[in-house]
């Protein structure tokens, strides 16, 4: 067994198996965040230049559009405060778009609700069907694997790619960012993105066929969105000085509340990241949030250490949900039980597209040597 090491710059450590650490204690994480990341990253007055060229650009592509272009709304910190800077900031026609795939708390509800109506704006949702969502979320669960929001995430991004395409709307502004999610182990779950790994788990442990769930291939998400429909995806928020503190302050003022961890405006989310895979795998997701907020400078590893030290369920909460999620599921007490106990798995034990993307990847660096 590996002997444990906690990185001496961020709080990464040997939870992650794959984790490595430098002479001086520094892991791999932070150099790949510094070398690979960093370079990417704008937060400074040349993003300020790229941003404003790119919002002239969606604008004057899309000026005879109802929109302009189309959110992925999920409740979250991330979403709530891109459409906030969208719409005061960058004085974008935008539509969120919100994938329910039946895990919503009650805060997200709410706190969707009141951000779109604090900036006038309209919102359409795609309500999955929930006979369809519970089978392959339960097949997920069986299945062993680390990544148990393959199948929420996947939803989201399909949907909100087919959305666009249907529309005729050609710019997706996305949430996703260096300054909060700049750290992800790989080895802690694999991508929702690949189809054939979503269908491989449903094949083997679901129990009715998927007809309306939305799904997206390699092909359709390399190809035909972006080269055939003209589809283009914009991090803003990787374009600006992005502090999650300072933006929960703007969103309080629009009537949003904090859900107390990231990505807990799910409520299978929120039990899969704080109980199933600290007790299952031995992960906690938040060291590796709060390692991206101390790269990105938001917070010192001091702080972050103290709130690892937090409890992340009390013991009613963690109670009622396991028994809501166990219900919602249809799953005995004693199947899920068995399914803690039972060996991890990785995604190599089920069907993916890893292979053909790593290949994709080759041939996408050799060619940017030449542009």
């Amino acid at each position: 067994m590996k002997q444990y090491q906690i990185c001496t710059r961020c709080i990464m450590d040997t939870s992650d198996p794959e984790i490595t650490f430098d002479e001086n204690g520094v892991c791999n994480h932070c150099h790949n965040f510094d070398v690979n990341i960093k370079p990417t990253w704008r937060p400074d007055e040349t993003g300020k230049e790229m941003l404003e060229k790119i919002v002239e650009k969606i604008k004057r592509e899309s000026q005879k559009n109802e929109y302009e272009a189309i959110i992925g709304l999920s409740g979250g910190v991330d979403s709530s405060y891109l459409a906030y800077v969208a719409v005061k900031q960058l004085g974008l026609r935008v539509l969120p778009v919100h994938i329910d795939g039946g895990w919503n708390s009650e805060i997200a509800v709410r706190n969707i609700e009141n951000v779109c109506k604090s900036l006038g704006l309209d919102l359409h949702t795609y309500v999955v069907d929930w006979d369809e969502m519970n089978d392959l979320q339960a097949a997920f669960v069986r299945s062993g694997l680390a990544n148990l929001d393959v199948p929420q995430d996947h939803a989201f991004y399909a949907g909100v790619y087919k959305f666009a395409a249907d529309n005729n709307i050609r710019y997706v502004l996305s949430g996703s960012n260096w300054a909060t999610e700049g750290i992800l182990p790989p080895a802690w779950g694999y991508m929702a993105k690949d189809r054939r790994h979503l269908e491989g788990v449903h094949e083997r442990f679901g129990k009715m066929k998927l007809k309306t769930f939305p799904r997206i291939s390699m092909l359709e998400r390399k190809l035909y969105y972006p080269y055939i429909k003209g589809i283009k995806v914009v991090t803003v928020l990787d374009y600006m000085p992005y502090n999650k503190q300072d933006a929960m302050k703007v969103l309080e003022t629009l009537g949003w509340r904090y859900y107390g961890g990231k990505h807990f405006e799910s409520r299978f989310t929120k039990f899969f990241q704080a109980y199933y895979l600290p007790t299952k795998f031995g992960y906690d997701k938040r060291r590796a949030h709060l390692s991206s907020l101390v790269v990105s400078g938001q917070m010192t590893r001091e702080q972050a250490l103290a709130e690892m030290e937090t409890e992340q369920y009390q013991p009613d909460e963690l109670r009622e949900d396991r028994e809501y999620v166990l219900r919602k599921l249809d799953m005995s007490e004693e199947e899920f039980e068995a399914i803690l106990k039972a060996p991890n798995r990785t995604f190599r034990d089920y069907p993916s597209s890893h292979e053909y993307l790593e290949v994709f990847r080759k041939i996408r660096s050799f060619f940017r040597k030449f542009m």
